[in-house]
């Protein structure tokens, strides 16, 4: 009776701990599939989109999906570091003053960033990057670059002609046998690399919140923009009949405000579609005041929302 009672309480004590270890295991496996509730389908169509008020970018279209950042929580609108913007196929263009204003308050913001003082231009389908080499003493730095896509989607900036303290530098360099990951230093610096004479951006890395993830497969210099093409071509998005300039979001829970949408299925409209539908997430409650809201039959929520530029400025 013993042995046998002995033998219960080893085969018990084994399935417990099996299992215990299965549980373990699971909850640490970053490969575990989402629950649906936490994933957001995202589509947008004409949208000038800001990060900050001066730091927008214009996308042209966009597929693609949010997920929480905590995976216990919700896509919340009121905080942006609560969810990913996932990009399944997108278009976007930048402004070159834009990045410049990207990578100085961004990467380049410490007081011992290896660069200070970013201005971008384009001349053609070229870039004229100028600022000031704060390691070497500040001395002011001419550089022309061509953009390429690497195979790991970060946007190489290819170095064709460098001036420092208005003397030409890249030649110097050549003939010495260096290169300028010699003159800078980007160990201490997230989003940016050097490789050789080059410059890499990882959009991922370089934007403020909210974060998106997404592999770039184009990139090229246009009437005075940037333009990025993630992804791959997708199949019209769910929200390909609405007519005009949205914001549209399907599926999982949405939290804006007070209002928490389970199965969310919510459209945001812009009411003046003429231009692009300039929209601030910081500023979102303002926007959707100043417009109107329409109920589906589904008891879906169409949003009628004015544009951010056009707030007047008591209302911003």
């Amino acid at each position: 009776m013993i042995c046998r009672s002995l033998r219960l309480a080893l085969l018990l004590s084994s399935l417990a701990f099996a299992q215990s270890h299965s549980s373990l295991e699971h909850k640490a496996d970053p490969q575990a599939p989402l629950k649906k509730s936490h994933v957001v389908q995202v589509a947008m169509k004409n949208v000038m989109y800001h990060f900050t008020g001066p730091i927008a970018v214009h996308i042209v279209q966009l597929q693609g999906y949010l997920t929480p950042t905590n995976p216990s929580g919700i896509v919340a609108f009121d905080e942006k570091n609560s969810f990913v913007l996932h990009l399944a196929s997108a278009e976007i263009a930048m402004r070159c003053d834009v990045l410049a204003q990207v990578l100085n308050e961004n990467v380049f913001a410490a007081p011992d960033a290896p660069i200070k003082a970013l201005s971008i231009a384009s001349d053609g389908h070229q870039l004229i990057i100028k600022g000031k080499l704060h390691q070497k003493g500040d001395v002011t730095f001419e550089s022309t670059g061509t953009l390429s896509v690497d195979q790991d989607g970060r946007v190489r900036v290819h170095t064709g002609h460098l001036k420092a303290a208005h003397l030409p530098l890249k030649g110097m360099l050549d003939l010495l046998g260096l290169n300028i990951s010699r003159l800078i230093s980007t160990d201490k610096v997230h989003g940016v690399a050097i490789d050789k004479d080059d410059l890499l951006l990882d959009p991922e890395q370089i934007f403020p919140p909210p974060q998106i993830k997404g592999r770039v497969t184009a990139v090229r210099v246009q009437g005075g923009e940037i333009i990025q093409v993630f992804g791959e071509r997708q199949k019209p998005d769910f929200a390909a009949k609405q007519p005009g300039n949205y914001m549209a979001y399907r599926d999982g829970d949405l939290r804006f405000g007070k209002l928490t949408m389970n199965d969310a299925d919510l459209v945001l409209i812009d009411m003046e579609p003429r231009d692009p539908f300039d929209f601030f997430l910081d500023h979102y409650k303002e926007q959707i005041a100043a417009g109107y809201t329409k109920t589906t039959l589904s008891l879906g929520l169409r949003v009628y929302t004015q544009d951010y530029d056009k707030l007047r400025p008591g209302r911003r």
